[in-house]
């Protein structure tokens, strides 16, 4: 069993190991853990399955390909770089759970059934609120309860739905399937509310920007990415996600633009960026399920460092609100520089990541001839250029001088910057190793003149547009109407309402109640007494002519109905 799980077990078993360690050894396993993990994953050939026995079916906690891989890899770096960025973390629960929460996605990611899947699904949602959780705040200990709720949600769905695909086809096989019955249909919405995907968005911004300043980098990385990945895995071209993930793309534009939390507008942009990869695999083509992925890929790793560099602010300065901030470039540069490269990273601008994945999802809309989709793709790589390309570094390090003096984080966190950057321009320059291990072959040149120069116009004129709305772009200390006031604050609201207008009228059925039942025991009590009917002596064959009487009639109702 530990080797048919063996990539999972080793960040999740190695993750208990933390705490018993002292602050020299506990590096080499922050670090140590995942690159072992990697090797590992990298170990098996594809086609690799590993079958054991549960019950009456057969799992398959460990079958490999290109896909799964793929994200395992990205996952295993991502704790890497979570691990090395957190080394400074304080709350080894944190590090505890954001490791156990790393090694369920990859059970995940490399899992062939259903069931292996649900395991490591529950998991994640348990792990991950403890990295909430662990914030120690009353603000985190209140959004962390709300996040699990909303994932326990989720869970009951997802699990309802596996169930009864297992019944009705008997098989728990993981495999691409079509939303076409109620079983399935759970199934996909299980998988959305993970995604973030409508009308339960809200948790995202609710709960991540909570967590601490390294437990917000966890978070980005892993949730989300594995909806993506189940998604791609269980409904590639599902007609549906198209609509769906064309709504998240422009919820989360304006949101991050009405927001005032730096921590939140990158959270909202999440949200936004995984709504171009359901896009991707909605419409369902080799061309599109590539983007999808290797837009997954890429936006791990300039989340991370957006996060990383916000993270590092909130860790020198304990401030997040934009309003607070400005002027930190004179004594926070290589933390800057590194926000600028993730912030262009994820608006695609030439040469980072964000350009050669997200470009593919566009042309995948493009060869299927979805000239509205591919329009509005388009007008959302300015939106998101706005929010995050601009509004994040500008409000944060350019803005008007806040008067904070701080200086670059610590040099652990420093490093992590540079080296998702390095990622980030790596991958931008030559995408060819990450083309080489997505799901199909890869027929597709990012670097042509028409697409650069139509992409260097859109963020030119979008940049200009931000400038020019300057004023309309300042935030005010306000908060904006998400979906959740409905259960959060309406709810309770009409309870409470229907509670106050109903208790009166309850009370009275509830005394009237007590008193006609007092009111029986009273006669009972005095039919029992003295010559009561229930007190005199009876004759046996009265008591048996009455037991007939009861039987004949029960024969009677017996037959008649």
């Amino acid at each position: 069993m530990s080797s048919i799980l063996l990539p999972a077990l080793i960040l999740i078993f190695g993750a208990f190991a933390l705490p018993m360690v002292g602050k020299r050894l506990r590096p080499l396993l922050l670090l140590g853990l995942p690159l072992l993990t990697m090797a590992q994953i990298w170990s098996y050939d594809t086609g690799t399955v590993s079958v054991i026995g549960f019950l009456d079916y057969q799992l398959m906690p460990l079958k490999v390909d290109s896909l799964g891989r793929l994200f395992a890899t990205i996952f295993a770096i991502m704790a890497a770089a979570g691990g090395l960025y957190g080394m400074n973390q304080k709350r080894i629960i944190e590090l505890v759970a954001a490791f156990v929460y790393a090694g369920s996605a990859i059970g995940v990611a490399l899992a062939g059934d259903l069931i292996t899947v649900f395991v490591f699904w529950e998991m994640m949602a348990v792990a991950s609120m403890l990295v909430i959780w662990s914030a120690d705040t009353d603000a985190a200990y209140r959004a962390s309860m709300r996040y699990v709720l909303v994932h326990l949600l989720g869970g009951v769905v997802l699990m309802v739905g596996i169930v009864w695909q297992v019944s009705s086809t008997g098989s728990v096989t993981f495999s691409a399937m079509q939303a076409d019955n109620p079983a399935r249909w759970l199934i996909l919405i299980g998988f959305l509310l993970n995604a973030g995907a409508p009308p339960l968005s809200a948790w995202l911004p609710d709960a991540y920007p909570e967590a601490s300043y390294s437990g917000t980098v966890f978070l980005s990385a892993f949730t989300t990415k594995t909806a993506v990945y189940v998604l791609i895995r269980g409904f590639p071209g599902e007609e549906i996600l198209i609509f769906v993930g064309l709504y998240m793309i422009f919820y989360g534009i304006i949101y991050a633009l009405l927001e005032n939390d730096m921590r939140r507008i990158l959270i909202y942009s999440i949200v936004n960026q995984v709504g171009f990869m359901i896009t991707g695999i909605g419409i369902g083509t080799e061309m599109a399920l590539n983007g999808a992925a290797a837009h997954a890929f890429t936006h791990i790793i300039y989340k991370a460092l957006l996060l990383m560099s916000a993270g590092s602010v909130l860790y020198m300065t304990n401030k997040r609100k934009c309003t607070d901030l400005g002027g930190l470039f004179r004594t926070m540069p290589l933390t800057m520089i590194c926000g600028i490269i993730g912030a262009l990273a994820i608006s695609s601008f030439p040469l980072t990541s964000g350009f050669i994945s997200k470009s593919m999802i566009s042309q995948a809309a493009a060869d299927e001839s979805l000239m509205i989709v591919w329009m509005l793709l388009a007008a959302a790589s300015a939106g998101v250029f706005l929010h995050a390309g601009i509004k994040f570094p500008w409000f944060v390090f350019f803005q008007k001088d806040s008067g904070l003096r701080p200086s670059d984080p610590p040099m652990n966190m420093r490093i992590a910057m540079v080296i998702m950057a390095v990622f980030c321009i790596g991958l931008g320059i030559l995408p060819g190793p990450l083309y080489a291990i997505l799901p199909y072959p890869v027929d597709y040149v990012p670097y042509t003149a028409s697409h650069v120069l139509n992409m260097l116009q859109l963020l030119l004129f979008s940049g200009l547009a931000f400038f020019l709305l300057l004023p309309m772009m300042k935030r005010t200390l306000t908060i904006t109407l998400d979906f959740d006031w409905f259960y959060r604050k309406l709810m309770p609201k009409f309870t409470n309402g229907l509670i106050a207008t109903f208790s009166p009228l309850d009370d009275a059925i509830r005394q009237g109640v007590v008193n006609r039942l007092k009111g029986l025991f009273v006669v009972l009590g005095k039919l029992q007494q003295g010559e009561g009917i229930l007190a005199r002596s009876q004759q046996a064959g009265n008591m048996v002519m009455w037991v007939i009487v009861v039987l004949c009639a029960y024969l009677a109702f017996y037959l008649f109905y």
